[in-house]
């Protein structure tokens, strides 16, 4: 399945950021940028399964302020703040290959952790595809992939 990455606001899949059900909040200039991006997972007809967006840290967030902050070194944490899919099983395979695009452009980034809601759906969701609680916050859960 492609991934497409979206690195620009006049990207036509940037429309699909109104689909976002956990962070509807944060603006789509937020989400593409130099260290952030939006990854969508299709089909080999071109329809959009999952997507994912990213932002690259020098620091692990706790909560969406931290997350907002540019980092002031060379970010070195890939954190995944938010995905949805639009088929079953599709949110796993996105995770795995925006893992991969990221590890192959950008091979400073050495950690890959999540900024998810303190939710069983979240909990279930990266422990059944291999990460682990990496830091419990107050109002979000860091998951960390291996």
């Amino acid at each position: 399945m492609p991934l497409h990455c979206v690195r620009s606001l006049k990207d036509p899949l940037i429309k699909l950021i109104a689909d976002d059900p956990v962070r509807p909040d944060i603006p789509r200039e937020f989400r593409v940028g130099p260290h952030t991006e939006v990854f969508v997972l299709q089909d080999n007809e071109g329809r959009e399964q999952a997507v994912i967006c990213a932002a690259y840290r020098s620091l692990v967030p706790s909560n969406v302020v931290e997350l907002a902050l540019d980092p002031d070194v060379e970010p070195h944490v890939a954190v995944f703040y938010t995905i949805w899919s639009y088929e079953s099983g599709a949110g796993r395979k996105l995770i795995r290959a925006a893992r991969a695009h990221i590890q192959e452009h950008r091979p400073y980034i050495k950690k890959f952790v999540t900024l998810s809601p303190p939710t069983d759906m979240a909990r279930v969701f990266h422990l059944k595809n291999g990460a682990e609680v990496f830091r419990v916050n107050p109002d979000t859960v860091n998951y960390l992939y291996p």
